[in-house]
Formats: structure tokens, sequence, C-alpha cells
């Protein structure tokens, strides 16, 4: 299962584990090319690591606050504090290889 991230429960939301965020937007192509893979690795890890999208047009405060400016841009936070990132598609098994999941 995905959340879906904004203003009202970003803070609440990062500060609790493991988060994959994938930064994204409807107009973008590849950001719909990656997110079947992002719901795989969802459904993989569920209970273990929280996935969660930023839709940037919608929520641009968040995406500025993490100097997004490629999408879709993948990056995980633990604690509350960034861990790593990437930009452009991956698989599946490239994500979970890249973030060490």
């Amino acid at each position: 299962m995905e959340v879906e991230l904004n203003n009202s429960n970003f803070d609440s939301v990062i500060f609790n584990g493991k988060i994959l965020i994938d930064f994204w937007a409807v107009w973008c192509g590849p950001c719909q090319m990656i997110a079947g893979e992002v719901d795989k690795i969802a459904k993989e890890f569920e209970g273990k690591i929280t996935v969660a999208k930023v839709n940037v047009d919608s929520e641009s405060d968040i995406a500025l606050k993490y100097n997004i400016e490629v999408i879709p841009t993948l990056v995980l936070i633990e604690n509350g504090k960034e861990v790593k990132r990437t930009s452009g598609y991956m698989t599946a098994t490239e994500i979970k290889q890249f973030f060490n999941l």
C-alpha cells in the first residue's frame, strides 16, 4: 500500500521508520513507467517500509524542500533523514539494489 503525502501528513509519516518516497507528476511519462515498479516494492515490503508518493504539482512545497529538480525521483528517508536518492526510471530489482532493501 502506498501513502499519498501532502503538507498535512508529511511530518507524521517521514518520522516513522523507513520511507521510500516517489516524487512524480501526472504528465510525466517516466513517472508513469516507474509507478508499476514502485507498486511492486510497496507490495513486497509491506509492513517493513512505507512507500509514499508526492505529486510535485500539487505539493510543490514538499518538492522544493527536497530540491526535486528531475522526476521521477525516489528518496529513501529513515526516521526523518534522507539516506539516498536517485532519479529516472528503474526496475523494481534495480530499486531494491540501489537502496539496499
